[in-house]
């Protein structure tokens, strides 16, 4: 069911692609080997013009895009030209600071008083730069969006130290590469700390480190928020990007899961509970039934928003890409629905600007809610973002033809054309003056023989046109928000709010499930993503190149829609399995060595409950070993350390990394073993611990090092295995990595290092002000890294990337402090122009009597 031998994180599945994507592909030129050649000898000292064809701009037009788009009015004719002509540049880059770094107002202001300044100044090739400026509607200038080429970045140095800038505080989580429109589905979900937060379509993570962002915020150093966010994806490749990208974060409040979501689990103890004494607890969960208290829902959609970054798109696409994706955009939104709580808010979005996956799919949500949910007017959030109300009009095409109504539908397309993607909703019993007997007759009538394949036949002109007047929807969609290209210069975008008033009836229950007559080929071209889904984080995903485990997935589903969907199944929020999955889970192998792993070849093929071929997650109880770890750092008690461990490895005597997990995820974690284990989990927990392997490590008193993901969060809660090192030491570690005992500048931070027990210690950057045997307050302005007390020297523990980045970061404080005190000074010479000896009097001068 996915991961079946392969590693778990392979680096090919989350490398983004560095290619210019406004370039055509090298391959063209050999499928069209009469257009190479056409440069002549006078091109060869210019590389780009000798590269051929294959470097010519994508064609950035359609005339079915035109003209489908002009007929549904998403924007007024007088703007139609504007309209196209952003869609036709490439689109601005933009990047968000991290809220929850430590270095966030560093870095800010770097941007604000050097990089804006700097790049105003420069000029490239004679043209005016544009500078790099923050986004208006962004709280607290944490967004910032630029408008360079690569080539100026290649080619001016201000501009390359730009470059290089964002590329390092990117890798180390400090800023976040993403679209801006991107960025606003999670500003209107008014995510608490305390709330619990699903992320359903979430790789590749931009959004769902948003979410984290905004659950960690007002946290100390320390400490944990309440809330936790489970990020969900179909496809194994797209999770493995998406832990990727969140580990930056560095948090303990996050589970991936791999689930299809529209059949997201919600592991209802009630209705799968098993003995607590099975898993040694004889207590109760915190929790019973998964339930959140937002949901984002940015389902898999056509894409077309995103034409600016991805004009490949204009040559794909065509209305029938709307058309096939509604079905399976209704059942995540209903999905989401279901896992609301009551009082909660959820974000339905799209990177589209098809009615038939936005407005239609939002009051299909409605009409099968009937009233529990309701749309929720933002027009007064963010007023700085320039957003246009949803439409209340639309058309649906199919074949070339134009629909006005459900009625004018051909009765054998209403399988493909439900009565859910019109604005009323309506159906109607009466049978189709259109349908395929009559369509059939009148060819015959008309000389033409009838070929049987009636789907192409709604192309034919003879076809009487529908009724002109288009249904206006009665429900209040103009509460929904349309992001267009030219009103910001950004993509295009769709967000619909929805808040939970009640919960969901029995009867609505039942609307979980597809149309009756969806067909089986649809359900399988909407589950399978459309081939190609453009995210509208940044990153194009092949969905058609999953695993083996996937691909049968897929099929299963298509079986499930084609025969119906079991009601009592979506009752108890169960995953879905055929039958032929079940027998092969319940049956061993014979290959079987224990219940928890299977053989396959040399390597052993791991088992998480039912989830085959995925690392499964236990709670690590190993009391020998958490104990030698809490007395060799001096854990103190009032950490919440023991039963917060989980580990992936059934074996504890190969255990290679501990993982801290906060104690509403442990309680996620629980309820999922007590229900039967629904959840497949990919990654679950922040890694605290890693085993040390090296022959020097074997003979420490404690196996395990911690790791740099987990020091900001344990540090606070250590006393023993600290060294404070003073600016010039410390700088030196971060340098060479390595330095002998004595070879410290300051030789009693060398000594002090020889008398740590040998294994790991941490190396905290000392204050100023502060001696060195003198405990300095962990608070968010500590800089601290893990390091290796060896025998005779002292080994950083940190990765080069990681080293880079704290060395950039204390030239930049250590340049604000010069420009601190040089203003400073200048303030006192203003104030006096007096000379030492004249100083020198005033401060004697300065008695009690005379300070009043």
């Amino acid at each position: 069911m996915g991961g079946r031998g392969r590693s778990r994180t392979q680096r090919k599945h989350f490398r983004q692609s560095r290619e210019n994507i406004w370039k055509r592909s090298k391959s063209d030129d050999i499928q069209n080997p009469e257009n190479s050649g056409n440069s002549t000898p006078d091109d060869t000292n210019d590389s780009r013009v000798n590269r051929g064809p294959g470097w010519q701009p994508f064609a950035t037009q359609n005339t079915g895009f035109d003209e489908y788009y002009k007929e549904q009015e998403i924007v007024s004719q007088e703007e139609w030209d504007t309209f196209i002509k952003y869609l036709r540049t490439p689109l601005p880059a933009a990047f968000r600071i991290n809220s929850s770094s430590q270095f966030y107002r560093d870095i800010r202001l770097q941007l604000e008083n050097d990089f804006s300044i700097s790049l105003q100044a420069e000029d490239v090739d004679g043209c005016e730069v544009v500078a790099i400026k923050p986004l208006p509607w962004y709280p607290n200038n944490l967004a910032w969006h630029s408008n360079f080429s690569r080539n100026q970045l290649r080619k001016n140095q201000t501009l390359e130290r730009f470059h290089e800038f964002l590329k390092l505080e990117n890798e180390t989580g400090n800023i976040t590469r993403q679209e801006a429109v991107s960025m606003v589905p999670p500003l209107f979900l008014d995510v608490q700390p305390h709330h619990f937060v699903l992320d359903m379509c979430a790789a590749p993570g931009s959004k769902t480190f948003q979410l984290l962002e905004m659950i960690h915020q007002l946290t100390e150093p320390g400490t944990l928020p309440r809330g936790m966010v489970i990020a969900n994806d179909l496809d194994v490749q797209r999770c493995n990007l998406l832990i990727h990208q969140t580990k930056r974060m560095c948090t303990s409040n996050l589970i991936v899961t791999n689930h299809e979501a529209q059949h997201f689990p919600s592991c209802n103890l009630h209705r799968n509970h098993i003995n607590n004494s099975e898993f040694g607890n004889s207590e109760e969960p915190g929790i019973t039934q998964l339930q959140f208290d937002r949901v984002l829902c940015d389902v898999p959609c056509s894409g077309d928003g995103t034409l600016r970054k991805a004009p490949d798109i204009w040559r794909k696409w065509n209305a029938g890409n709307g058309n096939g994706l509604h079905g399976l955009q209704v059942q995540i939104g209903m999905r989401g629905i279901s896992l609301l709580k009551v009082g909660g808010r959820m974000i339905y979005s799209t990177c589209s600007m098809n009615p038939t996956e936005n407005e239609a799919v939002v009051a299909e949500i409605l009409r099968r809610c009937e009233g529990s949910i309701e749309l929720v007017d933002v027009s007064s959030e963010l007023p700085q973002l320039i957003r246009r109300p949803g439409l209340k009009k639309w058309k649906v095409r199919d074949k070339g033809v134009w629909f006005t109504s459900y009625k004018d539908v051909p009765k054998y397309r209403r399988s493909i054309v439900t009565s859910g993607m019109f604005p009323s909703g309506k159906t109607y019993e009466e049978t189709s003056e259109l349908d395929h007997e009559t369509v059939t007759t009148e060819l015959v009538e008309n000389g033409k023989e009838s070929t049987g394949n009636e789907l192409q036949m709604i192309d034919d002109p003879m076809f009487p046109a529908p009724s002109s007047d288009a249904e206006v929807s009665t429900l209040p969609l103009e509460r929904c928000m349309r992001i267009v290209p030219h009103d910001q210069n950004t993509g295009a975008f769709f967000i619909a709010v929805f808040h939970k008033l009640s919960s969901l009836s029995v009867t609505q229950k039942k609307n979980l499930s597809l149309p009756k007559k969806m067909d089986s080929s649809n359900a399988q071209a909407e589950i399978s993503k459309n081939e190609v889904k453009e995210d509208s984080d940044g990153v194009e995903i092949d969905s058609t190149k999953g695993t083996e485990g996937q691909r049968s997935e897929v099929t299963i589903d298509a079986d499930i829609l084609e025969n119906g969907i079991d009601e009592d199944a979506l009752d108890t929020d169960s995953n879905i399995l055929s039958k032929e999955t079940e027998k092969e889970e319940a049956q061993p192998s014979p290959d079987t060595k224990t219940g928890a792993e299977l053989t396959r070849g040399k390597r052993k093929l791991q088992i998480q409950g039912k989830w085959r071929g995925v690392d499964p997650v236990l709670f690590y109880r190993d009391d020998t070993v958490i104990d030698r770890i809490m007395e060799f750092y001096g854990i103190k008690e009032s950490f919440p350390f023991k039963g917060h461990l989980i580990t992936r490895n059934i074996d504890n005597n190969h255990v290679k990394r501990i993982y801290y997990i906060s104690k509403y995820v442990k309680d996620v974690l629980e309820l999922n073993l007590l229900a039967g284990q629904h959840l497949k989990i990919a990654s679950v927990g922040l890694k605290m611990f890693e085993r040390q392997t090296s022959k020097e490590g074997t003979t420490a008193p404690c196996l395990f090092r911690i790791s740099s993901e987990g020091l900001p969060l344990i540090l606070p809660h250590i006393t023993k295995q600290i060294l404070y090192a003073s600016a010039v030491d410390f700088k030196h570690l971060l340098q060479y990595k390595i330095i002998k005992f004595s070879d410290f500048v300051n030789p009693e931070f060398g000594e002090k290092a020889s008398k740590l027990m040998l294994g790991c210690c941490v190396v905290v950057l000392r204050r100023d002000d502060k001696d060195l045997s003198e405990d300095q307050q962990v608070d968010a302005s500590t800089v601290a890294i893990g390091c290796w007390r060896g025998r005779t020297n002292v080994a950083v523990m940190v990765t080069a990337i990681d080293c880079q980045e704290l060395l950039e970061r204390l030239s930049v404080l250590k340049a604000t402090e010069t420009a601190h005190n040089s203003s400073s000074q200048l303030k006192a010479d203003e104030f006096g122009h007096k000379n030492d000896s004249e100083i020198k009097e005033d401060i004697k001068a300065l008695t009690p009597e005379t300070l009043g």
